[in-house]
C-alpha cells in the first residue's frame, strides 16, 4: 500500500508540475511592440532591444517575452493589433512613429507606452519632454530639425543643387514638412512634398518629383517610409537621384547620404525605459530622451555611379564611409 501511495503520490506531482511551470511563465511580464510597418522590423531594431533588455537582466523565453504585431495588411490594422495586445494585458507597449503611439494611447489609458517618436510634443503624444504625463514616455528623434539640416548636408554633397523633393508620410504631422520650407527659404531652393500613403505610392511619387526635375530627394523620418527602404534605394538609383536618409543602415545598403541617431542606440535605449517601469518606474515621471549624437554616413560607391565627385571637406566629416 505504501508503495502504490508513493507513485500515486509522484503522478500527481509530475501531473501539476507543467501546471505549475505555465503558471509562473505566465507572470512573467510581456512586452508588446507595436509596428506600422508591413513586415518584422529589419534588424538591428530588434536585436538591440533583446540585447539591451539581456544586459538588464531580462532575457526572452526565461523571465520575459515579447510580442511583436506589424501591420501586414495596411496602417488601418493597427487599431485592432493595438487591440489585441491590451487584451493579452502586456506589462509594457512599445510604439512606433507619431502615428502609432496615438492608436496605442486610443486602446489603452492604463498600460505604460514607450514611443520611438518623430516628434513627440509636436505630434501631441506628451504634455512635455521634461513631464511626459499620462502613460506615455520613450524617445523622440527630432525629426524637424534633423530633416531641415539634412537639406544642408545634401546641398553640400549636391553643388548646384536648386530644386529638391521629400517623400512625406502625412501619419507623421507637418513639422518636418514646415520645418524644411524654412530651410529651402532661406537656403535658396525650392520645394517639392510628395506624399506617400501606400507603397504603391512610392514609384508615383518618383515620376513626380523626376517631372519637376528635382535635383535630389530627402527622405523623411518615418517608420513607414523606413520599412521601404529598398524601393526607395531601387527607385533612386534607376531615376539617377540623389537621395539623404535617416539611418545609416540605408546607406549601407545603397542609398547615398544619411544623417540622424544611432539606429541601434535608440532601440537599447528603448530597452533601457522599459526595465525601468518593470521596476515601478511612471511613464508620467519619466522625462522623453533625445539623441545626443548624430552619424553622417555616405556611400562613395553610390556617390561614383550617380557622377557625383564627393567634396573633401564632407568625406572628411563622415562619420562612416560605404565603399
Amino acid at each position: 500500500m505504501r508503495r502504490r501511495e508513493f507513485f500515486l503520490t509522484l503522478g500527481v506531482g509530475l501531473a501539476a508540475w507543467p501546471l505549475a511551470a505555465r503558471a509562473q511563465q505566465s507572470a512573467a511580464p510581456v512586452i508588446g511592440v507595436l509596428w506600422p510597418g508591413a513586415s518584422s522590423p529589419e534588424p538591428p531594431r530588434m536585436e538591440s532591444l533583446r540585447q539591451a533588455l539581456r544586459q538588464l537582466g531580462f532575457v526572452e523565453g526565461q523571465n520575459i517575452s515579447i510580442e511583436l504585431r506589424y501591420a501586414r495588411g495596411g496602417l488601418q490594422q493597427l487599431p485592432e493589433l493595438a487591440a489585441e495586445l491590451v487584451r493579452m494585458k502586456v506589462s509594457v507597449l512599445v510604439a512606433l512613429g507619431d502615428l502609432t503611439p496615438r492608436i496605442a494611447q486610443q486602446a489603452t489609458p492604463t498600460i505604460p507606452i514607450v514611443a520611438i517618436s518623430d516628434d513627440i510634443v509636436g505630434a501631441g503624444l506628451v504634455t512635455s519632454l521634461s513631464r511626459p504625463g499620462a502613460n506615455t514616455t520613450g524617445l523622440t528623434i527630432m525629426s524637424p530639425e534633423l530633416s531641415a539640416k539634412r537639406l544642408e548636408v545634401l546641398q553640400e554633397m549636391v553643388p548646384g543643387m536648386s530644386r529638391v523633393a521629400a517623400l512625406w508620410d502625412p501619419t507623421t504631422g507637418a513639422s518636418q514638412v514646415e520645418a524644411t520650407k524654412r530651410a529651402t527659404g532661406s537656403l535658396n531652393l525650392s520645394f517639392q512634398v510628395l506624399e506617400v500613403r501606400r507603397r504603391e505610392d512610392v514609384a508615383d511619387a518618383f515620376r513626380a518629383a523626376h517631372s519637376d526635375r528635382a535635383d535630389a530627394l530627402s527622405v523623411f523620418a518615418s517608420p513607414f517610409l523606413a520599412s521601404l527602404y529598398r524601393e526607395i534605394i531601387d527607385l533612386s538609383a534607376e531615376y539617377r537621384l540623389p537621395a539623404i536618409y535617416q539611418w545609416k543602415e540605408h546607406v549601407e545598403a545603397g542609398g547615398l547620404l544619411s544623417y540622424g541617431p544611432n539606429l541601434a542606440a535608440m532601440w537599447r535605449q528603448v530597452g533601457t525605459i522599459i526595465v525601468k517601469i518593470l521596476k515601478g518606474a511612471k511613464p508620467a515621471d519619466l522625462p522623453v530622451e533625445q539623441p545626443t549624437k548624430f552619424e553622417f554616413a555616405l556611400n562613395a560607391r553610390t556617390a561614383k555611379t550617380l557622377g557625383i565627385a564627393i567634396p573633401p571637406a564632407v568625406l572628411v566629416r563622415a562619420d562612416d564611409v560605404f565603399e
